[in-house]
């Protein structure tokens, strides 16, 4: 049997991992085989397999984790810079299974370093930590401040239905809201509870509401960099 050229291999195992990928079969998070098994598979040198693997790397199309092995990349999310989205709704549209869990969670009065991020809180606060999940990884960090003097039922509520950005949003109607968007370096902290590196860049997000003059809810929404997108349209500016 004639042996088959190395660029043809490198071609067949571009189209049919890219294949895999394009037509659902491989979703977000599944394990691509490793370099040894597609090696034997193929009849190729591990070099070709490598070869094929750094190109898809660099389509977007797979992550490859040092000694872990390459896995089908997470498309990137999409929310509007000028609007309040679902954090689960987000995550559904990417086609993963959603869940959240509550990092901390803290009755307390209101200090003075509260007030740089909610202005005129004055009162008692419910001070939260959450992580939201796309399938098998960290999707997003939440932490956040609730005016309690604007939704006291929020210091009893389990928070079991709903994460509290929707709770807020059903409970606590907002009349304005802040955004803030910024790049961040992911500290000690943050890359624990993401599970990133140390310094891996973020896409953090800040949000201030109000009801009427009253502030409602601080958040904090840090996304690892490369997964979250913000995508604004809008239209000329009228003289």
């Amino acid at each position: 049997m004639e042996k088959a050229e190395p660029d043809s291999i490198h071609a067949r195992i571009l189209g049919d991992i890219e294949g895999k990928i394009l037509s659902g079969e491989w979703r977000p998070g599944h394990r691509i085989p490793f370099e040894h098994e597609m090696s034997a598979s193929y009849g190729c040198s591990r070099m070709t397999v490598n070869k094929a693997l750094t190109q898809l790397a660099r389509a977007g199309l797979i992550e490859r984790r040092r000694r872990v092995g390459s896995f089908v990349a997470q498309p990137p999310s999409r929310s509007a810079a000028l609007e309040i989205p679902e954090i689960r709704a987000e995550v559904a549209s990417l086609g993963l299974d959603y869940r959240y869990e509550i990092l901390h969670r803290r009755n307390r009065r209101a200090n003075r370093a509260d007030l740089s991020s909610l202005e005129g809180l004055d009162g008692r606060i419910l001070e939260l930590v959450c992580r939201h999940w796309a399938g098998q990884k960290p999707f997003c960090l939440e932490e956040r401040l609730i005016n309690l003097a604007c939704a006291p039922e929020a210091e009893h509520e389990t928070f079991a239905d709903l994460a509290p950005g929707a709770w807020l949003l059903a409970r606590a109607p907002w009349t304005s809201a802040e955004h803030r968007i910024r790049a961040r370096a992911a500290d000690a902290k943050t890359a624990k509870r993401m599970l990133v590196e140390i310094g891996e860049p973020c896409l953090c997000i800040e949000r201030r509401t109000w009801s009427a003059e009253a502030p409602v809810t601080f958040v904090r929404l840090t996304y690892p960099g490369e997964t979250h997108e913000l995508v604004a349209r809008f239209s000329p500016a009228r003289g």
